[in-house]
């Protein structure tokens, strides 16, 4: 039994003080207040009294076989073994932090179904995973490998050109593990040669794929920086847009209207223009990052404050594992509350995850996936880097409170 000075309660956006959480064989028993739930006999008791208890976090825009100081040049020399060794560091890191749950969201060789596979195994720690091996995107757009001579006559493993290689390569990825689709809707920050905002993939490409995708029960992920991109993924069927920077009014209206979840990584703007250029990341992208940076947090707070959907994601990877933390003062800055922070990475996430009835929440019936920090994140948002308790599916991986 895990004893809380203060539970966050995500559904109801408020705290309740001196609550108890019942777990056992993994699962919530019951919650309610202390005086209300006994210790059953030989049960454990954690006391939490002096911690704010809450759901285990979600973030949906993970790359967990993927560190900053491979970016560029240098990540041509990472091996897929290589990679999945980096996802089980990281995945690790990432759960130590607090984060229960995540969406790994492109990985070359499907190295991120090898550690979610290892993951569910018990053979290392880490994040309940959803995976979607390779990323798909067109011939020589931010999806495909542009950092090497024509010479080398490379493609990477996601490539896929036209409507029906585009429903072939759904396939095959599904076919090898995959949980959810990932495709490049529009150019990128961290590629070489195209703009930031260009549509790549057509609106028929992006239709075969969410029809195919959906026919065979996996969500799309659409990276999408470009305003004429995300409107159409949105309409093609697209379950989430990633990044989502340059978003306008009739995007934003078009993924509410479509019931579209919006997932953008506000805080990487700072790891990327202070840090970009000494871990390897290439002139070209800082300068397209100075482009965007600011224009996608002004284009979170419009979200925001229309009623979109926005789900908790990060780009982890580009920015060192473990500090997903940071995003939450970041969305506070642009306009969040606390506890709006808390749920878009909490019952939000979980919804986006298909995960809703499972996880998100502290709840009878639900995973016992559950963290503690030490100060009130309520009242001050930075208390989220604070993480001293994990549980996930009623394991303590860490508990700093401990022999107090």
């Amino acid at each position: 039994m895990l004893r809380c000075g203060k539970l966050i309660d995500v559904r109801a956006g408020s705290s309740r003080s001196d609550i108890s959480v019942l777990v056992d064989n993994g699962k919530i028993l019951a919650v309610g207040a202390s005086s209300s739930i006994s210790v059953p006999p030989g049960a454990a008791s954690v006391d939490l009294t002096g911690a704010t208890c809450m759901p285990g976090l979600i973030d949906v825009h993970e790359h967990l076989t993927s560190d900053p100081q491979h970016s560029g040049y240098k990540g041509l020399s990472v091996s897929v073994p290589r990679s999945a060794l980096v996802g089980a560091k990281n995945a690790r890191i990432t759960l130590r932090a607090g984060f229960t749950s995540a969406r790994n969201v492109g990985a070359e060789g499907y190295a991120d179904v090898a550690l979610r596979d290892a993951i569910n195994a018990g053979e290392i720690e880490g994040p309940r995973l959803l995976v979607s091996g390779p990323a798909l995107g067109i011939t020589g757009g931010h999806c495909d490998e542009d950092l090497l001579a024509p010479e080398f006559n490379y493609k990477s493993a996601g490539v896929a050109d036209g409507p029906w290689a585009a429903r072939a390569k759904v396939r095959e990825v599904i076919k090898y593990g995959a949980d959810l689709i990932k495709i490049c809707a529009s150019g990128g920050v961290l590629s070489r040669g195209d703009a930031v905002g260009a549509p790549q993939y057509t609106p028929e490409e992006m239709k075969a794929i969410a029809d195919e995708a959906h026919k065979l029960g996996r969500k799309v992920a659409a990276h999408a920086h470009g305003t004429q991109s995300i409107k159409e993924a949105i309409e093609a069927g697209i379950d989430s847009i990633e990044h989502s920077s340059l978003i306008d009014e009739e995007g934003i209206r078009l993924a509410k209207q479509h019931g579209t979840f919006l997932v953008f990584d506000i805080y990487n703007d700072d790891f990327i223009l202070n840090e970009g250029l000494k871990v390897g990341m290439l002139p070209e992208s800082i300068e397209k990052e100075k482009q965007i940076g600011k224009l996608q947090r002004q284009n979170f707070r419009k979200a925001y404050l229309a009623g979109a959907k926005l789900a908790f994601g990060t780009d982890g990877g580009v920015y060192p594992h473990g500090d997903n933390w940071r995003q939450f003062a970041t969305m506070v800055e642009f306009g969040m509350k606390p506890v709006e922070a808390i749920q878009s990475a909490t019952v939000t996430a979980a919804e986006l995850m298909g995960l809703g009835s499972q996880t998100g929440s502290v709840e009878k019936s639900y995973s016992a996936d559950i963290i503690a920090v030490s100060g009130d994140p309520l009242a001050d948002i930075r208390a989220m880097h604070d993480v001293k308790f994990v549980m996930k599916q009623g394991i303590v991986y860490r508990n700093d409170f401990a022999g107090r």
